[in-house]
């Protein structure tokens, strides 16, 4: 017996999802259809809306609703150092350290050859335009084969440029053992150190 086409059109939506196979689809759809009518509109609605109301912000690429995030349109952040992320998520991740409060600027992505993402890809053209006045650039692309790689493009770039350029430390994670890290992790686990 076959599904009604309503609920398969539903589950083949939400299987478009990132993370969302088959079975997951199936158990929300019948989530949905238990759900009260007033709600399930309301959540229609903001879907609808999402991507009319959401944006990316045009100094540093953040996602907002008006045309500068809230940071970029605080002037009380320090102005001289920009921290450059891959996406708005980190720039969330690293917001919740309470410890940064200087200015960011997403590339939306990192170099990957095997995805076919280039530099042309990334939003560095803006970050170039709005290094007048900036000191420090801080890079905190993820420590994959990726980030990486689109670490060290833009470190030559900005070397060029004359910007003091830095990396966030990559190592070991709090808690755990040193003989389950790999040998990448413990090289810079060692780059990174710091006297104590």
């Amino acid at each position: 017996m076959n599904y009604p086409k309503s609920f398969t059109d539903l589950v083949e939506c939400l299987k478009r999802l990132p993370g969302i196979g088959g079975k997951s689809a199936e158990r929300l759809a019948y989530h949905v259809l238990s759900m009260d009518k007033e709600y399930v509109q309301e959540f229609a609605n903001v879907l609808s809306h999402f991507q009319d109301n959401i944006h990316y912000c045009k100094k540093c690429g953040h996602i907002c609703e008006g045309e500068l995030c809230e940071i970029c349109k605080d002037e009380t952040r320090d102005q001289s150092v920009i921290c450059v992320v891959e996406s708005p998520k980190d720039v969330f991740a690293m917001e919740k350290v309470r410890e940064y409060h200087g200015l960011y600027h997403v590339l939306h992505g990192t170099i990957s050859m095997i995805d076919g993402k280039t530099i042309d890809d990334l939003n560095i053209n803006s970050l170039f335009e709005r290094l007048d006045g900036v000191k420090e650039v801080i890079i905190a692309t993820n420590p994959t084969r990726e980030g990486e790689t689109t670490a060290l493009f833009l470190a030559k770039l900005l070397a060029k440029k004359g910007i003091e350029t830095s990396r966030i430390a990559n190592g070991l994670p709090i808690g755990s053992n040193i003989d389950y890290a790999d040998e990448l992790t413990l090289l810079k686990s060692l780059e990174g150190r710091k006297k104590i």
